[in-house]
């Protein structure tokens, strides 16, 4: 199968006609096992982090199966781990379309969509029901209606929510399109809020016997001063993992394109350098604490980039709507470990 013959018919859409359109063609084929030909053969390069086994470093990024409605698709492509999400108490529509904006010439996506799920209890059915053995983490958020002030409220239902059902659960206190969300990234805020995750943790351990990692999501447009205060909150306070880093704010490499004035995160290419800078600091401040990189993987030189800082997984998100499908196991097959 070939991605660029596809890709013409996909970019002709709208970016979300052409996700929905995707999606729709990678379940027909996982119907009937034919999604795993875009991987191929795939060797095993098998990794434990969290305390959890992994076939190989390379997994989902949060955003692109929010509702964890395309598992079975997505693991026939030779992930690692798949992270849903994000995913949130109340069902809520996101904020108004047009939401996603692509620049081709850089490889590059601009989305604002807000968290848009159907709400944390429609995704419980299929996170309990799925079949197939690769790991899935749930990445978590607030409903856009809910005070800043109360948010940890709302962490803590989805964490309830999905807590038997997740291998993992992700914190997102960074995407830039709910309103002052990243304001929780501040190190005492971030570290309550841990914290109070960490002890809700600790009751349903008690309670259902079994111990979920948490991982906390950044953001790559923290103050350089501030990275390393931020990240040593979120270890000491017990977090199990961070995520480096969600979409930029910045504009750099692609100001002078007509949708660089749209508001919203920057993903893909023009993200790489940012997100590997962050990834340096990261890595170094959180010591012994797992780091999975994200942010413009495009080629098997930028997910080994990722690992030789540091990162013990690696996430995809933008280069499969670029690279198409086939790029995972492109990953897998280059990558050392």
């Amino acid at each position: 199968m070939s991605y660029a013959l596809i890709r013409p018919f996909l970019f002709g859409l709208d970016p979300e006609t052409a996700h929905h359109a995707a999606f729709a063609a990678l379940d027909a084929q996982a119907r009937v096992g034919a999604a795993r030909l875009w991987a191929g053969r795939l060797p095993k390069k098998p990794r434990t982090v969290m305390g959890l086994q992994f076939d190989n470093p390379i997994g989902l990024a949060a955003g692109l199966d929010k509702n964890a409605e395309h598992l079975d698709g997505l693991a026939q492509l030779g992930f690692g781990f798949i992270e849903i999400g994000t995913l949130t108490p109340l069902a809520q529509p996101g904020n108004p379309k047009p939401r996603m904006f692509r620049i081709p010439e850089h490889d590059a996506l601009i989305n604002r969509l807000g968290f848009n799920n159907a709400g944390v209890e429609a995704a419980l059915p299929r996170l309990l029901g799925r079949k197939i053995a690769t790991p899935v983490g749930v990445n978590i958020g607030k409903n856009a209606a809910t005070p800043i002030e109360q948010a940890s409220s709302d962490y803590i239902k989805c964490l309830r929510a999905v807590y038997e059902t997740a291998d993992y659960i992700a914190v997102n206190v960074s995407s830039p399109n709910t309103k002052n969300l990243r304001d929780l990234q501040a190190p005492d805020s971030i570290a309550g809020l841990v914290r109070a995750l960490v002890s809700e943790r600790e009751l349903l351990h008690k309670a259902c016997g079994k111990l979920r990692p948490i991982a906390v999501k950044i953001a790559p447009d923290i103050e350089s001063a501030q990275i390393a205060k931020v990240v040593q909150a979120i270890c000491d306070a017990g977090a199990d993992a961070i995520i480096s880093s969600n979409t930029t704010l910045s504009r750099e490499g692609v100001a002078e394109h007509a949708h660089a004035q749209e508001a919203g995160g920057l993903s893909g290419s023009p993200l790489r350098e940012r997100a590997d800078r962050v990834l340096e600091v990261v890595v170094k401040a959180a010591r012994k604490v797992p780091v999975i990189g994200v942010g413009g993987v495009m080629s098997v030189v930028d997910a080994q980039r990722k690992l030789d800082i540091g990162a013990q997984l690696v996430q995809v998100y933008t280069g499969m709507l670029y690279k198409g499908p086939g790029l995972i196991g492109d990953l897998v097959r280059g990558i050392r470990v």
